[in-house]
């Protein structure tokens, strides 16, 4: 099931960004504004699904449908790596807070898309490291996925005190839009509302992607869904590659690697994977299995260290440390954006690849 919800998810970013490209262009005009209006409309969708296949939940004891009727309840499907619900976190955390006296639970349902995003622990990392501090149904079956009939993250579903689902939106973006349907639905329910939206300050990967530069896709390496991978790949069993010459959009692996279906994995000391790219932001999935030691590595962007270009995870001149299984945010460019080449070398083996996403 989860190949056929991957899929989706990517057709759906993917259109999403080629409107926003053709937009620039000037081919289709509001396309995008479309496009997010298709699931603005406030309806009534039917009744708000069970939440009883969540495995377990965080910050709070289970709830129900039945128990949440009197509130307005906002559902947000999520899973701790995925970029696109990253920079939309900061919207909903601030709703979580402004309205949570006024009548509003937010719910966090985390539907993992990779393995390691099922593991309790790392998930109550990132709730802490995140600030995702309202309720959390961890759905690691996908049992409350399948009852709302979902296949995007990030996803927000919006029901009424009687329990109907009145409103949706897929994908980043319609933020006013989402808060006005809030306050409606509280003001519906007799709340007095403050009608001023939330002011947030993104930081870090939080910040919303400059789609007037990006021209690089998300970049699968394992290679159930890899895509412009420069060598020829052996599945499943260690070989040494070299990187070729690259061409926008491509990447490729230097050193000892065993190329799984999910990811690549490094087996000998002083590996390399390398992207060309063009965006402002570098961010990759990766880290060590659980249980095993931290990896340095060091980052270079056209052959240099990435000097005021370096993201929050590494300084300056490209070091940082993977420490476990999460995304982490390399590069942000502060000046012209332009096609580079990205690289990465890990002083130590172990470390596993898994995503490329950029902004």
């Amino acid at each position: 099931m989860r190949d056929s919800i991957n899929q989706e998810r990517r057709r759906f970013i993917g259109s999403a960004a080629a409107a926003l490209g053709a937009g620039r262009l000037g081919i289709i005009g509001s396309a995008v504004q479309q496009m997010a209006c298709a699931a603005l409309t406030e309806r009534n969708e039917g009744a708000l699904p069970s939440l009883g296949g969540a495995t377990q939940w965080l910050n709070s004891p289970p709830l129900t449908p039945e128990g949440l009727r009197g509130k307005v309840v906002l559902v947000d499907f999520w899973t701790y790596t995925c970029i696109n619900w990253l920079r939309t976190l900061p919207y909903v955390r601030a709703w979580a807070e402004k309205y949570r006296d006024q009548g509003l639970v937010v719910i966090g349902a985390h539907t993992p898309e990779f393995p390691f995003e099922k593991n309790i622990d790392n998930v109550r990392w990132a709730a802490k490291d995140m600030d995702v501090n309202y309720p959390i149904a961890v759905d690691s079956d996908y049992a409350v996925w399948r009852a709302f009939d979902n296949n995007y993250w990030p996803a927000v579903y919006v029901a009424d005190v009687n329990g109907r689902i009145r409103y949706h939106h897929f994908g980043e973006g319609a933020y006013d839009e989402t808060e006005k349907v809030i306050q409606r639905l509280l003001s519906e329910s007799g709340r007095t509302i403050d009608n001023q939206l939330v002011k947030v300050a993104p930081r870090g990967l939080e910040v919303a992607a400059d789609y007037g530069t990006l021209r690089s896709p998300e970049s699968y390496l394992g290679y159930e869904k890899a895509e412009a991978f420069a060598s020829d790949a052996l599945q499943d069993a260690p070989r040494a590659y070299t990187v070729p010459r690259l061409t926008l959009n491509q990447w490729g692996l230097a050193g000892n690697w065993t190329v799984k279906g999910g990811a690549a994995v490094l087996n000998e000391a002083n590996g390399k994977v390398v992207y060309r790219f063009h965006a402002r932001d570098v961010n990759f999935i990766m880290g060590p299995p659980p249980g095993s030691q931290p990896v340095r590595f060091t980052v270079k962007v056209d052959g240099k260290p990435p000097g005021a270009a370096h993201g929050s995870d590494i300084d300056d001149q490209g070091n940082g440390t993977a420490a476990r299984q999460r995304t982490y945010q390399l590069v942000r460019e502060q000046t012209r954006i332009a096609d580079r080449e990205f690289e990465i070398l890990f002083a130590e083996p172990g470390v596993e690849v898994f995503c490329f996403t950029f902004g």
